[in-house]
C-alpha cells in the first residue's frame, strides 16, 4: 500500500465515526426534556392485623379436615 492508500483509509475512517456519532445523537437522544413522576407507594409494615372474627373463629369450617364419604375403611385409592 502507499502512502496515499493509508491516509484515505484514515481519513474516511475518521469521517465515519463522526457522521455515525452525529446520527446516533440525533436518533437516540429524547425530543423532550420533561421531568417524568411516578406514583408515590405506601412503605411495607411488619405489623399483621387480625383476620374477621366473622369467618376465622372457633366455630368455622376447617377445610383441612379429611373427609370420608361411605364406609370403606381401605387405604389404597383403587
Amino acid at each position: 500500500m502507499k502512502k496515499n492508500d493509508i491516509a484515505v483509509i484514515v481519513a474516511v475512517g475518521v469521517f465515519a465515526a463522526i457522521f455515525s456519532l452525529v446520527l446516533s445523537n440525533l436518533l437516540f437522544t429524547p425530543k423532550s426534556t420533561k421531568e417524568l413522576k411516578a406514583q408515590k407507594v405506601d412503605s411495607i409494615s411488619a405489623g399483621f392485623d387480625q383476620p374477621d372474627k366473622r369467618y376465622f373463629n372457633s366455630e368455622s369450617i376447617n377445610p383441612t379436615q379429611l373427609i370420608q364419604i361411605g364406609e370403606n375403611k381401605s387405604t389404597t385409592p383403587f
